[in-house]
């Protein structure tokens, strides 16, 4: 019926984002056959959007094109237990299957407590468990999962040999994904393949008797999981979870496998408010005299309450704004795709004056000596003069500058996506100039006479900040568009390996690194001794910054790409859901 491609999503230019792209063919000759397998697949978009879970993938978009229908989800780097088990020589330790057991009874049990109503999975087998690259377990092709109503019938849909009976009749619970789970489990740890087995004759198939250094306890789970009769098994997924990790402790797996719980932890308390835009938000937000101010991918500048969230105003640009603003003199001034910079009056949302360049502004605007300073990817690095509203100056840069330049007392630093880190005075002469191996689109940081910057050649870069020459170098597992921040003798930063590194600033000593699900191509923020970053994973990230403990954790609905900010313990961040939320630290 179809495939699944792996894709990269040029939405995000600047980061490698990879998703995983399902095709369905629709060629089936019978009209009536045709238009189920569409509502299959739209069940499956339908389904998906709503879920919010580290062991389901999320989805980005679905579109039809001709007979060709397409979801877009994220992409997991692991193999299929399938595979895995192909690959493997002799059986698979009992310790890694009771993990992979436990995982799968939390997501299950997410999905059967669903609110509004329950979702049945129906086709629990190791094709459709993946286990990613750091070890967890991924539930993948929701393309027969179904709301759950009591007494209703549908068709019968499965895998032959993982259904249970009653799926085979059209009865579909949250005990026949129970079941399923049972048949994988009996299949991982075995070896034998329930599909050319008689059907329902596990009872006739001792786990032990195949395979003896299997516990007693885990062969009785998953044949209390495997009872003909649904009242027979596992009333939930949950008591068949607390079942394995009882078992786990008695026989040492959680110790022996290190096992952590998934951090499914979410910030506790509700966002104090919630501000929807029109289109994605990869931008950061501005606080300034008790409003936010933030850019959408819809091309607007919104101006919020930032005590209630309230709308105050929006100023339209002609291209989607993806810097962060800055605020001086009663105006908000930000740059935009559309390759103009803006001037706007912090009180009306009206234009002031407008600076037009000859290429889109990514890079964010700064203010010193009565100007403004911005990159532009037309290359050069621009001088605009606040008074008389033209450019002072501008400098070639060789390439677009979507780096934001930091600015001190003397000079300003900037980095080209040429590879090069610049260091400019006010009259926009040349200082001294650094080269990378690949592109520093990451904004410098400037501390103690040193420039810190991440680059795409996956290296994070200390440079003595008057004569240019590199002082250390951190290489990371890949490049990084994050910009670092500073806290103590600590600098931290992102990278698209998906870890948020703190470096010692004088030696370049690993602290400590931290994993999220995705690539952090957001920029961390420090606060109060905590550390918060953003992750392509759609969660913002709340650690212990001198430890890098894991404290909490808040689920949004797309990928952080910006920074949060924190004013007054409230923490402002936007995300691709297109929401802006406000939470208490």
């Amino acid at each position: 019926m179809g495939s699944v491609y792996r894709a990269r999503d040029l939405h995000f230019p600047n980061v490698v984002k990879l998703v995983a792209v399902k095709e369905m063919i629709n060629s089936a000759p019978d009209p009536a056959v045709r238009q189920t397998i569409i509502q299959n697949f739209e069940r499956e978009a339908n389904i998906l959007v709503t879920l919010n879970h580290p062991s389901i993938p999320k989805i980005f978009d679905y579109f039809t094109y001709n007979e060709r229908s397409y979801l877009v989800e994220e992409f997991v780097h692991g193999k299929d237990l399938e595979q895995v088990l192909n690959e493997s020589e002799g059986f698979l330790t009992e310790d890694m299957v009771i993990l992979w057991a436990i995982e799968l009874c939390d997501v299950l049990q997410f999905l059967h407590t669903h609110r509004p109503e329950p979702i049945i999975f129906r086709d629990m087998k190791p094709s459709n468990v993946m286990v990613n690259q750091q070890g967890h377990i991924i539930l993948v092709d929701f393309g027969i999962a179904k709301i759950f109503k009591t007494g209703q019938k549908g068709t019968m849909i499965g895998t032959e040999g993982y259904s249970p009976p009653e799926q085979y009749r059209g009865e579909a619970t949250p005990m026949a994904d129970i079941y399923a789970l049972g048949a994988t489990l009996h299949h991982l740890i075995t070896r034998k393949d329930p599909r050319l087995e008689p059907p329902f004759s596990f009872g006739e198939r001792s786990i032990r008797q195949i395979n003896p250094s299997v516990s007693a306890e885990f062969d009785a789970i998953v044949q209390t999981a495997l009872k003909y009769s649904p009242q027979e098994r596992f009333t939930t997924a949950l008591a068949m979870k607390e079942a394995l990790l009882s078992t786990a402790k008695k026989t040492g797996a959680l110790t022996r496998m290190h096992y952590q719980p998934k951090e499914t932890t979410e910030k506790s308390i509700k966002p104090l408010w919630v501000f929807e835009c029109e289109d994605e938000i990869r931008s950061s937000p501005l606080y300034e005299n008790g409003s936010i101010y933030i850019g959408s991918y819809d091309n607007n500048l919104y101006s919020i309450n930032a005590a209630t969230g309230a709308f105050q105003w929006k100023f339209a640009t002609e291209g989607g704004i993806v810097s962060l603003p800055v605020y001086h003199d009663n105006a908000v001034f930000i740059g935009s795709e559309d390759s103009r910079v803006y001037a706007i009056s912090s009180r009306t949302g009206k234009m002031i004056w407008n600076y037009a360049t000859e290429g889109p502004i990514r890079s964010s605007p700064k203010i010193a000596e009565g100007h403004l300073f911005v990159g532009s990817d037309d290359g050069f690095l621009y001088a605009i003069n606040l008074l008389a509203q033209r450019r002072t100056w501008r400098f070639d840069a060789g390439g677009p500058v979507r780096s934001t330049p930091f600015i001190t007392q003397d000079y300003l630093y900037v980095g080209s996506e040429i590879g090069e880190l610049l260091c400019l005075d006010f009259r926009g002469q040349s200082k001294w100039r650094f080269k990378a191996k690949r592109a520093i689109t990451s904004s410098p940081l400037v501390a103690q006479g040193m420039v810190f910057v991440g680059a795409l050649d996956s290296t994070f870069y200390a440079i003595d900040a008057k004569s240019g020459w590199a002082l250390w170098r951190y290489r990371m597992g890949k490049g990084t568009v994050s910009s670092p921040c500073r806290m103590d003798n600590f600098v931290y930063i992102g990278s698209a390996d998906g870890c948020i590194y703190c470096i010692d600033a004088g030696t370049s000593k690993e602290i400590w690194n931290y994993k999220t699900t995705h690539q952090v191509s957001g920029s961390p923020v420090a606060y109060k001794g905590c550390l918060y970053c953003g992750s392509a994973d759609g969660n913002l990230y709340c650690l212990d910054a001198k430890t890098g403990h894991f404290k909490w954790k808040f689920a949004t609905g797309g990928p952080i790409t910006g920074t949060p900010i924190v004013y007054n313990d409230v923490l402002y961040v936007g995300s691709s859901d297109r929401m802006v939320y406000a939470l208490l630290t």
